[in-house]
């Protein structure tokens, strides 16, 4: 059992690793957040459409999947 579930924990892993590697990014880069150029605001409201909400949304999935899995692996 607790062999399938290290397996499943390192394929997820993989999963999430390809999953963040595909979205797109959504500033202008870490040195605009430093000098104050460009229109960096972490709270403005931005709708994703298409591609972008599916592989968010199943990062986010995934994601909590990898902390679920994480802790089952604790608990057996």
């Amino acid at each position: 059992m607790e062999q399938t579930l290290d397996i499943l924990l390192m394929v997820l892993s993989g999963i999430i690793i390809i999953l963040t590697l595909l979205q797109g990014g959504k500033s202008d880069g870490l040195s605009s957040a430093f000098t104050g150029s460009g229109d960096l605001n972490l709270f403005a409201v931005t709708k994703e459409r298409g591609p972008e909400k599916v592989i968010s949304r199943a990062t986010l999935v995934c994601g909590i999947l990898f902390f679920a899995l994480v802790i089952a692996l604790q608990i057996v």
